[in-house]
């Protein structure tokens, strides 16, 4: 009887073990036996990358004085170009700090547009404490990049630089540090993980699709880098979500696909003087929902639902039609109609896309070529001259370009647009990208007639009819 009672007793034991004591645990850890074991550190990547990483200095003229609330205002503005106490507004230079990320021994810089923004000067500053003056070769406020330009003061020398890594390798729980300049105090490193990919609810810039890390960025962190564990920058720190102005472990990165086309754009000369010339697509598209999803028979909410064609849109010459739903770009998925516009604008001009759609419960493959807003019909920038309230006014005719530069939607793409307002009194009334309609009720189609229409004299001032962000508008100017 005892003989069992033992042996059930030592299969308990072997089924469900008793805890180990404190005592027992402590002798179960081991001393570390290697060197390597207790130098783990992200410093051998710091090193690397480091010395890539530059302050940004800006000088900018700004006008200082108490002043009066009439200031900004068109008309008044003229009479109040002094303090409140008589004095005039004085003239004096602001300094600002931002940082940025070396990406070619020939000195070539990349930060944020903003960063740069205004600036008089520009110089910039390696962690060794030499400094820089340095040209602006393009700044993009779509993407809000830009690109300057550093020259060694001996010849022969080449500067540190880092690579680019495509953020589409990246997954969420990756862990990537910033790189830049806080507050002023000097450069910082600080750690994180990747919180989230193709963030596209921001309205940063034009193309709203960043990457969210957790990585403490503040402000002058702006213009540095995210770095992967092995070194490449895949992307360009660019904002923060924060009550307080300071960090709260939400930030958001430029992908590294976009500073690419960029540099590209630069490289190859596909610049403006209205911005860089970026894949046009001429399609109005929505994001894909659930319930758009069942009714056409798609497995994912994903993707976006063509709502519009422009008759010269490249998708149109593909095959595209109005109701098709874009499913990929070159194999990446398109979550999101931002997912197909970050896309396609990294797409350089001249090559080939392949587009994945899904149409009548199948899914097809179109090929597409990436290529400029054509500026067909020719836009025929007028500058109002008439003696007539609106003088000063830029009006064009609308296409493709002039849309994509005003920032209009596909539908947008016939009439005439004002490009800049009228330099009087009423120069809040019109703004960049109102279509104009009607003047004093004749009905406008070339910008040879509002000047015409405007020097027909009326009593009763100035009736327009105008189009502003779809919503039709009619405004009486006296």
């Amino acid at each position: 009887m005892l003989n069992r009672i033992f042996i059930t007793f030592l299969v308990l034991l072997l089924v469900f073990p008793v805890p180990l004591s404190a005592a027992a645990q402590e002798n179960k850890r081991v001393v570390p036996k290697e060197t390597a074991q207790v130098q783990l550190s992200y410093a051998p990547l710091v090193k690397k990358v480091a010395p890539a990483v530059v302050n940004v200095y800006t000088k900018r003229t700004v006008r200082a004085g108490l002043r009066s609330p009439f200031m900004d205002d068109p008309f008044f503005g003229k009479f109040f170009d002094q303090n409140f106490f008589g004095g005039q507004m004085r003239q004096h230079l602001e300094s600002a700090l931002g940082s940025g990320v070396i990406v070619s021994e020939g000195g070539l810089v990349v930060t944020n547009a903003h960063v740069i923004k205004g600036a008089q000067e520009v110089s910039v500053g390696l962690k060794g404490g030499n400094e820089y003056a340095a040209d602006v070769l393009l700044s993009d406020d779509a993407s809000d990049l830009a690109l300057l330009r550093i020259k060694p003061n001996e010849k022969g020398k080449s500067f540190p630089f880092v690579t680019l890594r495509p953020s589409e390798s990246l997954e969420v729980g990756d862990l990537v540090l910033a790189i830049g300049n806080p507050f002023g105090v000097g450069q910082t490193v600080t750690s994180g993980i990747i919180s989230a990919k193709g963030r596209s609810s921001l309205d940063i810039n034009d193309y709203n699709f960043f990457i969210q890390t957790d990585a403490a960025i503040n402000p002058g962190n702006s213009g540095g880098p995210l770095v992967a564990m092995d070194g490449r920058v895949v992307g360009i720190n660019t904002a923060i979500f924060s009550r307080s102005g300071g960090s709260m472990g939400i930030g958001f990165a430029i992908p590294s696909e976009m500073v690419a086309s960029v540099i590209a754009a630069e490289m190859h000369g596909q610049v403006s003087d209205k911005g860089i010339i970026r894949p046009w697509l001429g399609v109005q598209a929505q994001d894909v929902t659930s319930d758009i999803a069942d009714n056409l028979g798609l497995d994912t909410s994903e993707g976006a639902l063509v709502s519009d064609l422009h008759m010269a849109s490249p998708f149109g010459k593909a095959g595209l039609k109005v109701g098709d739903v874009i499913l990929s770009v070159n194999d990446r998925s398109i979550r999101s109609v931002a997912e197909l516009k970050f896309l396609m604008a990294t797409v350089p001009l001249g090559n080939g896309a392949s587009v994945d759609i899904w149409r009548d419960g199948k899914s097809m493959t179109l090929k597409v070529k990436a290529m400029a807003p054509p500026d067909i019909p020719a836009r025929e920038e007028t500058e109002l001259v008439g003696d007539h309230i609106l003088k000063g006014a830029v009006v064009a005719n609308l296409n493709p370009a002039v849309s994509v530069e005003l920032g209009l939607p596909v539908d947008e793409s016939e009439g005439v647009v004002v490009v800049k307002a009228p330099t009087g009194f009423f120069s809040r009334s019109l703004l960049p990208g109102d279509a104009l309609v009607s003047v004093n009720g004749r009905e406008i189609t070339s910008p040879r007639e509002v000047d015409k229409a405007l020097s027909e004299k009326r009593s009763g001032g100035v009736e327009l009819m105008v189009k502003r962000k779809g919503s039709l508008m009619r405004m009486y100017l006296r």
